[in-house]
């Protein structure tokens, strides 16, 4: 069974439809990010999916549920981590922990689940004394409290430093493996490409691209960017003629010292640049080859919406 399936979703309001007619699958035991600016009917979205909102029109299935009326039975089963949490400041970390475990048939050890956010040092701590980044920590922990199949982070990283991101990538390729489903917001594309299995952008309330974040970051494959800086006394019709060479199509383009050109077959032009400079004894500082990434892809697919 997938664990989440929407088919034509509508949310208005008033004459805004903020989310026009969606479909989306999401299978069970994976990570899959859903990425959109402000405004784009992602959090509507999300809410809509967490049993927060109601939909206007459209079916919505969570594990079996429909989250409109599952009630307890589905709250068993989901986990939520928001932006911001409403935890008393008053509480430890320990407290909190025993508390939220109090609400679930089969919750994880408060022991486990300190030690899955890596909190050990600050189990019997206040909440208001804790740190920005310790603050996400604990919110993770809650979310994870039920045991649940599916869990819901929206910006689960936010205010960490690059240590304890990568922790939480790990905490999450973790539940992954443990066969839970993760459906994750994030506005950090390295994050998405990092953890998910797929990812969805969306955009003016609609769904403007689904697959790996491989495949959407490299939807433009048939061109990659070769760059370098022109060699000292070199000018740029010295440089070898790459037009006319059989299957090699290249636009060159020079700004200051720098040289960039857009390819289908870099591998071929990276031959004849590199023969040319390696006989000459010449080299090309800066040598980089990219392709376009899942954050040039986004940013083209939000901007085209608006």
């Amino acid at each position: 069974m997938d664990a989440i399936e929407i088919k034509d979703l509508v949310k208005s309001y008033g004459d805004l439809k903020a989310v026009n007619g969606i479909d989306l699958t999401v299978k069970a035991g994976e990570v899959f990010c859903f990425l959109g600016p402000n405004g784009a009917g992602k959090t509507t979205t999300v809410e809509i999916l967490e049993g927060y909102r109601k939909r206007d029109s459209g079916t919505v299935s969570v594990l079996g549920y429909d989250p409109e009326n599952g009630g307890r039975a589905f709250r068993e089963h989901i986990g939520i981590m928001l932006q911001e949490s409403g935890i008393q400041l008053q509480f430890s970390v320990r407290e909190a922990l025993d508390l939220y475990r109090s609400y679930y048939s089969n919750p994880r050890s408060t022991i486990e689940l300190i030690e899955m956010v890596e909190l050990s040092g600050s189990a019997d701590i206040r909440v208001e004394a804790l740190s920005g980044g310790q603050r996400r920590r604990l919110d993770l922990a809650l979310a994870l409290a039920g045991d649940p199949e599916l869990v819901f982070l929206d910006e689960p990283t936010t205010g960490f430093d690059p240590a304890a991101r990568r922790n939480a990538w790990h905490t999450i390729e973790g539940l992954r493996s443990l066969g839970k489903t993760i459906f994750l917001t994030t506005h950090y594309m390295d994050e998405a490409q990092a953890l998910a299995d797929r990812v969805a952008v969306i955009a003016a309330g609609q769904i403007v691209a689904l697959d790996t974040p491989d495949r959407i970051g490299g939807r433009d494959t048939t061109t990659s960017t070769i760059r370098f800086l022109l060699p000292p006394n070199i000018l740029l019709h010295e440089l070898p003629p790459l037009s006319g060479i059989e299957h090699l199509d290249a636009d060159i383009a020079i700004e200051g010292e720098s040289v960039t050109i857009h390819t289908s077959r870099p591998d071929l032009a990276l031959h004849v640049l590199t023969s040319w400079s390696v006989s000459r004894g010449i080299e090309l500082g800066g040598l980089t080859v990219s392709r376009a990434t899942l954050e040039d892809v986004y940013l083209e697919l939000t901007e085209e919406s608006k």
